[in-house]
C-alpha cells in the first residue's frame, strides 16, 4: 500500500475539508507516519475516516478530530505538555514534535508497553510514558502549558484544571451520547478560565469516567 499517498490524500480531503488550516497541524500530519502506530492488523486503515481499534476495547480518534484537537491546542516550542490516555502513540508523537517536552500517561499495561516501543527512537526523544491512572491528571508534575484529554468524560474534573499553567489549554470531550462537545479550555488567571466549544463530536469515555446507569421509573 501506498502510504505516502494515503497520508496525502488524509490531509487534503479530511482535515482540510474540516477546517483544520493550520500550517503547523497540516505539516504534522503530512510528515508523521500514523501507519508506524497503528496495530499491524489495522495498519492499512490508518488514513481512514475511522476509529482504528488498538487493544483493551479502546479506539484512536478519527484523524480529523485528532487535527481539530491539535490545531486548537496549538502547542509550542517551549512548552510541556500532559497527554491523559496514551493509547497507540500517535497524538503523544504528534505532541513530541510540537512541545519542548511531554509526559503521557495510560492506564492499561498492553497499550502502555506497545505506546513505549513505537515512541522508541525519533517519535520520543522529548515524550516520557507513565503506567498509571491520568483521570485527575499528573500533578506532581505540574503546571503544564497544554492538557490533551484523548477520551471522553461526563464534566470537566477541576484537578485538570489546576494544573494548567496561566496560558494553559485543556482539550476534553464533555458529556453523554447522544450529546458530547469538544472544548478547548484556557487558564486566563488563578480562577479565570475560558471554555470554548469547538465541535460536536462522539468519544468512548476514559477508564474510570464510564457514565453512570440512568435509572428510570
Amino acid at each position: 500500500m501506498n502510504f505516502e499517498l494515503a497520508r496525502t490524500n488524509m490531509v487534503a480531503q479530511q482535515l482540510r475539508t474540516w477546517d483544520v488550516l493550520d500550517t503547523h497541524t497540516l505539516s504534522a500530519f503530512s510528515e508523521l507516519p500514523r501507519e508506524h502506530f497503528m496495530p499491524a492488523a489495522y495498519r492499512r486503515l490508518a488514513y481512514s475516516d475511522s476509529a482504528i481499534p488498538i487493544g483493551c476495547g479502546q479506539h484512536t480518534m478519527p484523524p480529523k478530530t485528532e487535527a481539530r484537537m491539535l490545531q486548537a491546542l496549538a502547542p509550542q516550542p517551549g512548552e510541556r505538555a500532559l497527554e491523559v490516555g496514551t493509547g497507540c502513540g500517535f497524538v503523544t508523537a504528534l505532541l513530541g514534535r510540537s512541545c519542548r517536552s511531554v509526559l503521557s500517561v495510560e492506564i492499561e499495561p498492553e497499550l502502555h508497553h506497545s505506546a513505549r516501543q513505537r515512541l522508541a527512537g525519533a517519535w520520543g526523544r522529548n515524550v516520557r510514558l507513565h503506567l498509571g491512572d491520568g483521570l485527575h491528571g499528573w500533578p506532581a508534575e505540574g503546571p503544564y502549558d497544554v492538557i490533551a484529554v484523548t477520551g471522553s468524560v461526563a464534566e470537566v474534573d477541576p484537578a485538570l484544571l489546576a494544573q494548567l499553567a496561566p496560558g494553559g489549554r485543556l482539550f476534553v470531550v464533555v458529556g453523554q451520547p447522544p450529546v458530547m462537545a469538544a472544548r478547548l479550555i484556557t487558564r486566563l488567571g488563578d480562577d479565570m478560565y475560558r471554555s470554548e466549544a469547538l465541535f460536536e463530536t462522539l468519544l468512548a469515555p476514559l477508564k474510570g469516567a464510564e457514565p453512570r446507569p440512568r435509572f428510570t421509573l
